[in-house]
């Protein structure tokens, strides 16, 4: 009987001491399991997708809170430089983007041509100044026109490249009103304070006080490319890889091609997968 009530008496003390040592490392589990921020500069015609995008990821990885800074790529741009604590930069603009780069900003295992988008010419829904086309723009009767400024943002300096392609930038000048960025030219567009903008189709996608008059053809501007990196510095690398592997998914891409982006991961997939047919045949 003795025995037994020794026996009984260890086991309840070892009990004890396992609930003790067992009890720090849930804690610790716990702790690793914290949530993780990121924070991530993007280009202003990717709000509305990136933020579609943030309720799918978030609801995949619940301990990854991502925050969102978007405007003009060269402003991103330039607030990067400045130290801005940023953890993935995706611009409108590959020189914005080679920038930080070249500076050694953006590690360059981890970046990325992500998406293409096209350039049209909108007016205010139902307008009585119709455009006919971007050459059109010249017309006298065309008052005030709205770019976003060509030396900070990426669609305005398409929109330049583009008016000098057709030959009217000396013409339409003076009637220029620049914006800040590509989502302020729409503004300016909807509210009918200008005859006419320039901006990203995905942003004109999104207005059902617009009309769209004119796609830009692809020759007359420099191709429209969105590339996507991770910082060097980036407090948290390890989610901001996960996040940037994820924008190169099949799912983040729907989301994309859903807002007008054209996918530069499948068409690279289709180009290599193109060439290595070619090579197998000779």
């Amino acid at each position: 009987m003795k025995k037994y009530i020794i026996f009984c008496f260890a086991w309840l003390i070892a009990v004890v001491l396992l609930g003790a040592c067992s009890g720090p490392k849930k804690e610790t589990m716990n702790q690793n399991k914290k949530d993780a921020e990121l924070t991530i500069s993007a280009a202003a015609s990717m709000k509305d997708a990136m933020e579609e995008i943030q309720k799918l990821y978030e609801k995949e990885h619940p301990h990854v809170k991502l925050f969102f800074n978007f405007g003009a790529s060269g402003a991103l741009q330039q607030q990067i430089s400045q130290g801005a604590p940023v953890d993935l930069f995706l611009s409108a603009a590959e020189d914005k983007f080679d920038a930080l780069v070249e500076s050694g900003l953006i590690d360059k295992n981890y970046r990325k041509s992500l998406v293409g988008n096209e350039l049209v010419l909108v007016q205010p829904k139902n307008s009585q100044k119709k455009v006919d086309g971007f050459i059109g723009l010249a017309d006298k009767n065309i008052k005030k026109i709205s770019i976003g400024i060509p030396e900070i943002v990426p669609a305005g300096k398409y929109a330049k490249e583009t008016l000098k392609h057709y030959k009217i930038w000396e013409s339409v000048q003076n009637k220029i009103i620049y914006a800040k960025d590509v989502r302020q030219v729409l503004t300016y567009v909807e509210t009918g304070n200008v005859d006419a903008g320039i901006v990203y189709k995905t942003d004109a996608l999104t207005s059902s006080k617009i009309d769209i008059a004119a796609a830009a053809e692809e020759k007359s501007h420099s191709p429209i490319i969105y590339p996507l990196g991770v910082l060097k510095k980036s407090e948290n690398k390890e989610e901001a890889i996960k996040f940037y592997h994820f924008l190169q998914s099949k799912n983040a891409m729907r989301v994309f091609e859903k807002y007008g982006f054209i996918s530069l991961i499948q068409k690279s997939e289709r180009r290599n997968r193109a060439v290595q047919k070619t090579n197998e045949f000779f």
